[in-house]
């Protein structure tokens, strides 16, 4: 049986796993990365130390920096960068994805429009075949074959089956639907709501609050979904509740790591300094805020992360304003 062509668009921690995944899915992968000193470590055996290190790759992963290269032969195709940088990203690819199977492996709102992932990239990539692949994800564990399970979301059944067998083994298990719009916000409010959880736990507030948080975010989330047109029971699987749980309960997760320190009383710019991989939570605080006040969806958790990340408000004031919200308001 001839193997899958399978590109990665993105070398950092999560696109890096992917390859992995894709690998052990008996693909055959190349990975396209901007920075030149990704694609020459992994290309002369050196794996990914910049974004995941310590991490063996398996050989047969290529890496190029030429995107045209990258995309000539793809059959499936994994877009792994951060969501501010889709857009520009995607414009790249445009030329030469037509009729091509790709799946948005990013999470988050894009700040200048208010637009979701899988807008922006049928937007730009019209003649393209758009999914998204999102779960409770860390990239680490999947990179070394830990067990797995994902969300694949397209209206294009055809190419939902081809990326899911582009990555489907048995310790990376993926779940079809057809709902794009649940797939999405999920992964996208659950970074912010990560920060809220890290502050929590910076501040000793303990666990029962972190509970309750977890439990009104995810209230949170239900509303905004319900907006767009989300299906309730995407949001209570893999890439909603499931990403939720995952993300708001490690400090694996790059962003309640964030909020822990911010909740220690640092600062947002000295975290963010001493940071290579990107923060999603921190620029989606404000584009999943403004999106919710544009639709008139009331996200208080999201509100008060925004007002501490964005405009450098008081934690101790804003979590004393959230305390004394009115006692009303379904469970």
């Amino acid at each position: 049986m001839t193997a899958l062509k399978t590109t990665v668009i993105g070398g950092g921690a999560w696109g890096t796993a992917l390859a992995c995944a894709s690998r052990r899915a008996g693909s055959d992968v190349i990975l396209w990365a901007r920075n030149t000193q990704v694609v020459e470590d992994i290309n002369e055996g050196r794996g990914n130390p910049l974004y995941l290190p310590e991490t063996r790759l398996d050989a047969g992963i290529c890496a190029t920096g030429d995107m045209k290269e990258a995309l000539a032969a793809a059959e499936v195709i994994l877009l792994v960068v951060p969501s501010q940088h889709m857009r520009k990203v995607a414009e790249e690819m445009a030329p030469y994805v037509a009729g091509k199977a790709i799946a948005l492996c990013c999470k988050g709102v894009e700040q200048a429009t208010g637009a979701l992932m899988h807008e922006v990239a049928q937007e730009v990539m019209p003649e393209a075949h758009i999914a998204i692949l999102s779960g409770p994800t860390f990239a680490s564990e999947v990179a070394i074959g830990l067990p797995t399970a994902v969300t694949v979301a397209s209206r294009h059944e055809a190419s939902r089956e081809l990326i899911m067998k582009a990555v489907a083994a048995p310790t990376f298990r993926p779940y079809p639907t057809d709902d794009l719009v649940g797939a999405e916000i999920g992964g996208a409010v659950k970074n912010v709501l990560a920060i809220a959880c890290g502050i929590v736990t910076g501040r000793e507030l303990g666990e029962n609050a972190r509970a309750a948080l977890v439990t009104r975010g995810l209230a949170e989330v239900m509303r905004l979904g319900e907006k767009l047109g989300a299906k309730s029971e995407t949001l209570m699987s893999l890439c909603g509740l499931g990403d939720l749980a995952l993300t708001c309960n490690s400090p694996q997760s790059r962003n309640m790591s964030f909020g822990i320190e911010l909740g220690k009383g640092r600062s947002v710019e000295t975290i963010l300094a001493e940071r290579r991989a990107v923060t999603e939570g921190v620029w989606s605080a404000t584009s999943v805020t403004d999106l919710a006040r544009r639709l008139d969806v009331d996200m208080p958790i999201c509100e008060a992360v925004n007002r501490i990340v964005t405009d450098g408000a008081d934690i101790g004031e804003t979590i004393r304003q959230l305390l004394n919200r009115p006692f009303h308001g379904k469970i």
